[in-house]
């Protein structure tokens, strides 16, 4: 029987509830990044050495193995969730089968979990542009097998396939100086840390820090802003005659996938655009020139993660498949350093019909962050346009954010717990304005900077429903919020 969700604006009120309780209390730096996948896995991480993953769906706690992140853990520690994973492997953007059959790929890593209901996006080889998902896999050492649902290939996987795995990956900064192990991911099919470069990044980190990811697999499937069929290609770009995008549009904030014919499964981020055609990124030209046969989406950009914060108006970029970082040069810089309390929030799926327009899309283009330092200041980042926009209109501008703050993004909105006092508010990035949105009752801790809710929806066909979680500040408890 299809779920109904009844609950109604005025008629229910809004209701916490408690879930199991942390293993250990938040402390200063503590944070907990919700997963984007079938599962929704939540990474808590609480300190250099303890980091634990809470599964919505059995509401319960298990530890990953130790972080040994290098570093003072306090406040500027920070996480974010990727939906694409390259295993234990760093600075590739795709592994390398090591054998196949119509059915399975042997992969080149040691897979830890089970991995069924994830899928497998084919980049290369046979079969390249299909996403598969998991029946099954082996965990052989160095060697596991994942066997595919659905109907058999005709033509055979082999050594040549390219590959990634839509699996969660959670790419963490701790806080202190800056060093080897100070940036780490923690893959979920290998069950490993690993190390990340560092170099590039500030010297120390400190005061409260936020990193962010542009996916393009989100919750259940891709989310495309555009798909097309091209007219033309060349060695690092496509035409479509009759288009009329705004120039670079597209740029940096996106990737274009070839899903069918000629060069399908490529991936590229996007490096500029004119009204009809897309230069993907230098030193990424394609394998197989794409033609008028090329299908193909634009989606969110995998490659990029955003780090900002520190109490410092620079921006840093990393880049995934290069495993490097580089400090952006906006156009305009930010007006102001965030301080304790910041957010930092892609923007990807506002209700509004005119943030979807082709030609003047603004869905994936934008980074919100409120200023935090307990003040009310808010400001986004134009990632195409490599631009800062500050002290954005919105009202009222009343109510001020600090250490102990917590945020929840979902749609339009972007829910907020304002220091440890329980109170909550809701705003519209679109309108620009900010409402009440009920309160926490339970009495909690000091407030401790590090932010520690998500958000899980619970699915069943096109019925969605949105829990806000929090972790509050300085206590193993944790309670949820049914979003009515």
């Amino acid at each position: 029987m299809t779920t109904t969700n009844g609950n109604r604006k005025i008629l229910d009120l809004k209701r916490w509830e408690f879930c199991t309780p942390a293993p250990v209390a938040t402390a200063s730096g503590a944070f907990a990044v919700a997963a984007r996948d079938i599962r929704q896995l939540a990474l808590y991480v609480q300190s250099n050495a303890a980091a634990y993953l809470f599964n919505p769906s059995e509401d319960g706690w298990v530890a990953t193995p130790n972080p040994t992140l290098v570093g003072t853990f306090g406040p500027g520690a920070c996480g974010v969730a990727g939906s694409f994973s390259t295993g234990a492997s760093a600075g590739v953007f795709y592994l390398q089968a090591t054998a196949g059959t119509t059915t399975s790929i042997t992969t080149n890593q040691t897979i830890a979990r089970d991995l069924r209901g994830y899928s497998v996006h084919i980049m290369g080889g046979p079969n390249a542009g299909k996403t598969k998902v998991i029946a099954s896999n082996t965990q052989a050492s160095g060697a596991s097998v994942i066997t595919f649902e659905g109907a058999a290939e005709t033509t055979a996987f082999d050594a040549t396939t390219l590959y990634r795995l839509i699996t969660p990956v959670w790419y963490v900064l701790t806080a202190g100086t800056v060093a080897s192990g100070t940036f780490r991911k923690y893959d979920f099919a290998t069950n490993s840390w690993v190390t990340l470069v560092q170099t590039g990044l500030p010297g120390t980190i400190g005061t409260d820090g936020r990193l962010v990811a542009t996916p393009s697999w989100i919750d259940t499937g891709y989310k495309t802003f555009l798909i097309g069929t091209a007219t033309s290609g060349g060695v690092n770009l496509i035409n479509h005659t009759g288009k009329n995008w705004a120039t670079n549009q597209w740029a940096n904030a996106f990737q274009l996938r070839i899903t069918a014919g000629t060069g399908a499964g490529q991936v590229r981020p996007i490096a500029s655009n004119t009204a009809t055609q897309i230069t993907v990124t230098s030193g990424g030209n394609w394998t197989a020139n794409p033609d008028s046969t090329s299908q193909y989406a634009i989606e969110g950009n995998d490659d990029f993660l955003y780090f900002m914060g520190n109490n410092a108006v620079a921006m840093y970029r990393y880049s995934i498949s290069g495993n490097s970082w580089s400090t952006l040069s906006p156009a305009a810089a930010r007006a102001a350093a965030p301080g304790a309390g910041a957010s930092g929030h892609w923007v990807w799926n506002a209700a509004e019909t005119d943030w979807s327009v082709e030609a003047s899309i603004l869905n994936g283009k934008r980074i919100y962050s409120f200023r935090g330092a307990a003040g009310a200041f808010l400001d986004y980042y134009d990632i195409p346009a490599n631009t800062w926009v500050s002290n954005i209109t919105y009202a009222p501008a009343t109510e001020v954010f600090g250490a102990g703050t917590k945020y929840v993004s979902k749609g339009s909105y972007l829910y907020i717990q304002k220091d440890a006092t329980g109170r909550w508010f809701r705003h519209n990035f679109v309108t620009g304005e900010m409402d009440g949105w009920g309160a926490i009752t339970y009495t909690q801790g000091a407030a401790i900077t590090g932010d520690t809710a998500f958000d899980v929806t619970y699915r069943d066909g096109a019925t969605e429903i949105t829990y806000a979680y929090m972790l509050l500040n300085t206590s193993t408890v944790m309670l949820r919020q049914m979003v009515i």
